[in-house]
């Protein structure tokens, strides 16, 4: 799914984060081996298996954007 962007990308939902609580929490990204935030987003982006399934449910799901009509 690598490649694959959605509203989903950012750090916090790929299977390479780590929170770390020591003294203070700090998040860092395995893969790349350095320290990062929650809503960064890079290109190696790998998305956990519940984020997989939001987005295909998302993406199987129509989506109605126009309002109800009367």
């Amino acid at each position: 799914m690598n490649g694959h962007y959605s509203r989903f990308h950012c750090c916090a939902t790929c299977i390479h984060f780590e929170v770390v609580k020591k003294a203070r929490t700090t998040y860092r990204c395995v893969r790349l081996g350095f320290e990062t935030k929650p809503t960064y987003q890079f290109n190696c982006w790998e998305p956990k298996e519940i984020v997989k399934r939001k987005m295909e449910k998302e993406q199987k799901s129509p989506r109605n954007d126009s309002p109800p009509e009367p």
